[in-house]
């Protein structure tokens, strides 16, 4: 009988192989954050420049070709991975934190509390994360702190709205009555009982979420909102690239193809978790 009982749920846990398209992502978020964590494993000095080659194009020895100052292309990328990475995964930090945070205080408050928060989950939502992150900016200024702060929290409403809808389910389930009228107090309820069950579809989002990130770090770096040059940020990058662009089209065309795949691949991979998540057949 033991047998019996257990065979549906270890059917139900078994992994199925993922379909060629998600390897292929996983594998390149694989290289992205090996990349990020030890960059000189695949290139070295990304300010190092060589006058004596000066955009040249992608070659066997610069496989993204060199820019305006000589410097390999390929390797700023490699290395402008971990500024890239480093933003996204900390603004996504900040908007699961602050998120979680308040929709917990939206789910469980008095009405006119969770009004006043719903609507301006609401409000947020309707303007565009750019928009948001640029006026952030424009209060705290530029620079890599401001750019992380200014897209977490653009990102809240995202995280809060989903937490407060699942508060509200969690909220009225059995078990949570069941621990009141056995007394539990209000934080031993919200922590033992309403958050974990609360959790489960974050892991999911966040995952989309930072290709949201690093997209619109990349396009705030290209304004010239984010880190500076030299450093080998993607958005930066582009954007030093964008005047030899007629010239030298890998300077900038490559480097995008990089923030490109990058964010396809988390959003192939967040796809996945989601399907994986509500139980659906990945066949």
């Amino acid at each position: 009988m033991t047998i019996a009982l257990i065979r549906p749920v270890a059917a139900r846990l078994t992994w199925r192989v993922p379909r060629p398209g998600v390897t292929a992502a996983a594998l390149f978020l694989l290289v992205a954050l090996t990349s990020a964590v030890w960059p000189s494993l695949f290139a070295g000095d990304p300010l190092a420049a060589d006058p004596l080659h000066v955009l040249e194009g992608p070659s066997g020895q610069h496989w993204f070709g060199t820019d305006q100052l000589g410097r390999d292309v390929f390797g700023r990328v490699v290395h402008g991975a971990r500024h890239s990475l480093t933003i996204g995964v900390s603004a996504i930090v900040i908007a699961v934190g602050a998120g979680i945070l308040l929709g917990l205080i939206a789910g469980l408050s008095h009405r006119i509390a969770d009004e006043a928060l719903s609507r301006s989950f609401d409000a947020l939502s309707a303007f565009p994360l750019v928009l948001l992150a640029l006026l952030f900016i424009a209060i705290a200024g530029t620079g890599t702190t401001s750019l992380i702060v200014a897209i977490g929290v653009a990102l809240v409403p995202h995280f809060a709205r989903v937490v407060r809808a699942q508060t509200f389910v969690v909220r009225r389930a059995a078990y949570v009555t069941h621990a009141v009228a056995f007394g539990a107090g209000r934080a031993r309820l919200v922590v033992r009982h309403v958050l974990p069950n609360v959790l489960g579809p974050i892991p999911v989002l966040a995952v989309i979420g930072l290709g949201e990130a690093i997209l619109l770090a990349a396009g705030l770096s290209f304004l010239g909102m984010g880190p500076q040059p030299p450093s080998p940020e993607w958005g930066a990058m582009i954007s030093e690239g964008r005047g030899y662009l007629h010239i030298a089209w890998w300077t900038s065309i490559l480097p995008g193809a990089v923030v490109t795949a990058t964010i396809i691949s988390l959003t192939v991979a967040g796809r996945f978790l989601q399907r994986r998540f509500e139980g659906r057949d990945l066949a």
